[in-house]
């Protein structure tokens, strides 16, 4: 997975950074502090590169107009932020696409094989694990996103969001707690 960062980070000579202003040059900083953890939790959200680049260059080009051109005061937290709603955004998006397809799927003829079967199955299940994380209430998903996705620690993920770690632990286990109980619903039904 070294590899998956290094897809969408930009590699800044000195003529690149020469013709960006100065004003803005902080974002540049901003893709170099946290370009790599930002693309791991992305792939593990969106599990595709294409989506993690288009996530990717969503997320910094908010930045980049944020409130007329001005720096975040949490810089970090906003980045965070802005790429988890974006991927989100996506997943929802792909799904009103895949229930589409469905309607279309269900009035043709299926195919009867066993590994088509498992591929489906393991491909069904990702897909109901992130459907699940993005119902979760904000300040879960949050936690659940940094800490499982991005695999930040606990204090990192405490102060991307602005609280204590022992609160970070907390929410994660309710978060947790209520994906393994939506996901054990949809299996029994």
């Amino acid at each position: 997975m070294s590899n998956k960062s290094d897809i969408c980070t930009l590699s800044w000579g000195l003529g690149a950074v020469g013709s960006v202003d100065k004003s803005q040059r902080w974002i540049l900083t901003a893709m170099q502090n946290h370009g790599s953890q930002l693309v791991t939790m992305l792939w593990r959200i969106l599990g595709n590169e294409q989506d993690v680049c288009d996530a990717y260059q969503q997320t910094f080009l908010q930045l980049a107009h944020y409130q007329c051109r001005q720096k975040p005061g949490n810089v970090q937290g906003y980045l965070f932020r802005t790429a988890s709603n974006t991927a989100i955004s996506m997943l929802r998006r792909k799904k009103m696409a895949r229930l589409s397809l469905q309607v279309i799927a269900d009035r043709t003829e299926q195919v009867d094989n066993k590994d088509c079967a498992q591929e489906l199955d393991a491909r069904l299940l990702q897909e109901k694990l992130r459907d699940a994380v993005s119902r979760l209430p904000d300040y879960l998903r949050d936690v659940i996103v940094l800490r499982d996705l991005a695999e930040l620690p606990y204090v990192k993920v405490g102060d991307i969001l602005g609280i204590r770690e022992a609160t970070a632990r907390v929410y994660r286990s309710k978060a947790i707690t209520l994906l393994a109980k939506w996901l054990a619903k949809e299996k029994d039904e």
